[in-house]
Parts: C-alpha cells; sequence; structure tokens
C-alpha cells in the first residue's frame, strides 16, 4: 500500500507542476513536453518480458485508438483545469470518473446498475453541486474541463475493460503516447516559443514525477491485490490540499472540503460495489487514464 500511496504522490506532484505552468505556454505544449518527459521514466522501467517490436501490433483498432483519442482529450481537458483553477477544485471534478463510467456502462454496454450504485452515483454529483455552489459561483469553461476529464477518462476505463485481456500495456501506450505527441506537436507550433529554463525544468519534472506514478502503480499492483490500493487514490485529494495551501496560497472552503469528502466517498462506495459485482478483471482500473 505504501507503493500505492507514492505512485498518487508521484501523480500529484505532476499535477502541481502542471500548474505552475499555467500562463507560461499553451494547453498543447505543456501537454506535448508532459507527455514526452514521462516516456523517460517509463522507457526505462519497460519489463523486460514485454518487446518493443509488439508496441505497434494491435489486435482490436477501433477500441485502441479510442483509449488513445481519450487519453489525448482527458489530458488536455485536465492541464486546463489544473492551470485555471484551485488544485482541489480541480480534483473534485476529475474523480467523477468513476460516477461517469457506471453511467456509460449502463447507457453504451447495457450494464445493470442496481440501486445502491445508483445512490453512489447520485452521492458524487451532489459533492459537485457543493464544491460548485451554481448560483453563487460562476462556472468557468475550466470547470467544464474538469468534468471532461472525468468523462474521457471514463470512456476510457469502459473501453480498456474490453481491450485488457487481448492487447499488451505496451502496445496502449504507445498508441496513446503516438497520439499525444503527434497532435499537441502540431496543435502548439502556432504559438510555439521556445521554452525558457525555468518552464523547460517544470515540463521536465512534471513529466518524470508522472512517469515515476505510472511505474509506482505497476509495482504496487504486482505486490498486492487492487482492490487493497484503491482507496490510496483518493489522497491526491490531501495533496491536492496540501500542495495547494504550500505553493499556491490556495486554502479551500468548507464548501470544497464538504464536496471533496462526499466525491471521494462516491468514488470508493462505486469502486467496491464493481469488485463485488464484476469481479477483478473488470473492475474500475487504477491507472491514470491521462498521460
Amino acid at each position: 500500500m505504501f507503493v500505492g500511496l507514492a505512485a498518487y504522490a508521484f501523480y500529484a506532484f505532476s499535477d502541481a507542476l502542471i500548474k505552475s505552468t499555467g500562463g507560461l505556454a499553451s494547453v498543447f505544449e505543456i501537454a506535448f513536453f508532459i507527455t514526452l518527459f514521462s516516456a523517460i521514466p517509463i522507457i526505462l522501467g519497460k519489463p523486460k518480458e514485454e518487446k518493443w517490436r509488439d508496441a505497434l501490433v494491435v489486435k482490436n483498432k477501433v477500441k485502441v485508438h479510442v483509449r488513445a483519442i481519450s487519453g489525448l482529450c482527458g489530458g488536455l481537458c485536465a492541464i486546463y483545469a489544473f492551470t485555471h483553477l484551485e488544485l482541489a477544485e480541480a480534483y473534485a471534478l476529475i474523480f467523477l470518473i468513476p460516477a461517469f463510467t457506471t453511467v456509460i456502462s449502463t447507457f453504451v454496454l447495457g450494464e445493470g446498475v442496481r440501486w445502491k450504485r445508483w445512490a453512489a452515483v447520485t452521492l458524487g454529483f451532489i459533492g459537485v453541486l457543493i464544491v460548485l455552489r451554481p448560483g453563487f459561483e460562476v462556472v468557468k469553461l475550466a470547470h467544464l474541463g474538469g468534468l471532461g476529464c472525468a468523462f474521457f477518462g471514463a470512456i476510457s476505463i469502459t473501453t480498456m475493460r474490453s481491450i485488457s485481456g487481448s492487447e499488451k500495456r505496451i502496445t496502449i501506450l504507445s498508441v496513446v503516447f503516438i497520439y499525444a505527441l503527434t497532435f499537441n506537436g502540431l496543435a502548439m507550433l502556432t504559438t510555439f516559443e521556445r521554452p525558457g529554463q525555468e518552464l523547460l525544468l517544470l515540463l521536465f519534472l512534471g513529466g518524470i514525477f508522472s512517469g515515476l506514478g505510472h511505474l509506482s502503480m505497476i509495482h504496487a499492483i504486482s505486490m498486492i491485490p487492487a482492490n487493497n490500493i484503491a482507496p490510496t487514490q483518493y489522497s491526491q485529494m490531501i495533496w491536492a490540499i496540501v500542495l495547494g495551501v504550500i505553493f499556491f496560497s490556495e486554502v479551500p472552503d468548507i464548501y470544497t472540503l464538504a464536496g471533496l469528502f462526499t466525491i471521494g466517498l462516491s468514488g470508493i462506495l462505486i469502486f467496491h460495489r464493481e469488485e463485488e459485482r464484476l469481479g477483478e478483471r473488470k473492475r474500475i482500473t487504477l491507472f491514470r487514464n491521462r498521460i
């Protein structure tokens, strides 16, 4: 479990570094360099049993490409949310992934959902209303970015459920990298300026931490059952508050804290219901669904 906590700490530091680049570069430029630098620890830590020649051997072409596109879109939405919202507020929206996954699984895949899961989903959306307080706070485009990240993350999870047994992890990850580097590389050219040393360092560290988080999560799941690691992903909410206060002077109010708690509780309840109903193979994945 300690390794799982370390993995999500790495992810949280990566997100904080992404936030610190806000205003210094475009969303596409940030996404490009974060993806590029995150490849360094991932490539160095590639399992010996996975071969590079299998990277582009795709069996389920449509689903693998859907997974890559959803990862690309989710990453862009997340970066926009992190660079325009407080860390805790952005996490509150992004952690709606389990709720969106349940909704998509119901209406797209036709999976049956009982009242307990619907109650947990409803609890999650109530948490968002607590955070956003519509009518009292102006709903910004960045809020939609956070919701967009959750939505595309849910698409990634739903797709992964049907291909995880037939596609190699190196294949899925390689296709996501190709999409992210190609699209963001082309999109950033219209406004590209050579990043200064400070910005480049932030992007480098952000990518490295993201890659280390990925490797740590793989190591954690190889050591203990995934259902023992699942609750550790919500430690990112604590990191969001701590890092927000220390580095960005963001002190969340009582509504944001209450919303975070409600959304976190919703996600844990949904996870356990998924584990009981679908089993380990089709549970909500613990892996980050964006680069």
